[in-house]
């Protein structure tokens, strides 16, 4: 048992050092990741890098509003990601819907269909901002807190339930 313990232990740390980003780009937080890979706020000595598709990343960042028809793209996106994984939302957009919350089409509490780990507060986030939350996110790896994919699986029925409510049944229609 203790064994067990120590070896989750030495994996989050390892894991908290070698992420992968999936960036779902909606809105306008997409134009503060290229700056913040540059050599000037440089991620990569985080351990994270950018990747090209959804069955080889450990974080999805959503950095903007997203609508009904995106969200359903999401969550195809999210599911498709191995285990552990990580969802980073960007600015009030996620949180809230943004400028657009009260319209029809706007999802306004990502929270309720997908596990966010971690927001970045701001609009959009600074560089500054997502390195200090990239920080905190490999900290929350590191110490085990961040298990919002263990809460997806545990709670599939009630997530559902919330993402069937707001796209009706052109959740389970064809790609």
């Amino acid at each position: 048992m203790y064994t067990k313990k120590l070896m989750e232990k030495i994996k989050n740390i390892i894991r908290g050092h070698s992420l992968f980003m999936l960036h779902y780009c909606t809105g306008c937080g997409a134009i503060e990741l290229p700056p913040t890979m540059t050599s000037r706020f440089d991620m990569e000595r985080l351990g994270i890098a950018p990747m090209a598709t959804p069955r080889q990343a450990d974080i999805l960042l959503i950095t903007g509003y997203l609508s009904a028809k995106t969200l359903r793209r999401v969550i195809y996106t999210y599911e498709q990601m191995q285990s552990p994984k990580w969802v980073v939302g960007f600015g009030s957009c996620t949180i809230n819907g943004g400028i657009y919350y009260d319209s029809y089409s706007t999802i306004n509490e990502l929270d309720l269909y997908l596990p966010v780990d971690l927001y970045l507060a701001g609009c959009m986030p600074r560089p500054e901002a997502i390195i200090n939350g990239f920080e905190r996110l490999i900290e929350k790896i590191e110490n085990g807190d961040a298990d919002g994919w263990k809460h997806y699986k545990q709670n599939r029925e009630w997530y559902k339930k919330n993402q069937k409510q707001a796209l009706g049944d052109s959740l389970y229609t064809t790609r």
